[in-house]
């Protein structure tokens, strides 16, 4: 195979990989976005300005375990570029046991963490829901 070809190979396989990580990258703001699209037309700002606090919160929350997602992604293309598939099994199995037991964890935790992310940002409300 000549170099050209090598590299063709390499960089259709780059964007493909490059287009799902971006693409991924860019739901969860869209989806504040869409919140405040069908929100803000209300007349009471309180519905909006909700959303917009729990948004924040949640993008927070969801970049703080960043670290679980690029290391996963990391170890896991190490494995592979070893060609070792059973290791690349194996890590991901154990980051989404990781990842499953946090989740339960913030969903145990979210009376919690919805007051302390409401008192770290200044947000009052009697019915304040996350």
């Amino acid at each position: 195979m000549s170099i050209f070809a090598q590299r063709s190979v390499f960089i259709r396989s780059f964007l493909k990989l490059a287009s799902v990580n971006v693409l991924s990258n860019l739901m969860v703001p869209l989806a504040g976005l869409i919140d405040v699209i069908f929100l803000g037309h209300l007349t009471e700002i309180r519905h909006l300005a909700g959303v917009a606090i729990a948004t924040i919160l949640f993008n927070y929350i969801y970049w703080t375990f960043g670290f679980l997602r690029m290391g996963t992604t990391g170890m896991v293309a190490q494995a592979i570029g070893r060609k070792d598939n059973k290791s690349a099994v194996l890590i991901s199995l154990q980051h989404g046991i990781l990842a499953l037991i946090l989740g339960l964890a913030i969903l145990i935790f979210q009376q919690p963490l919805q007051i302390l992310g409401f008192a770290i940002l200044s947000a009052t409300g009697s019915n304040a829901i996350l």
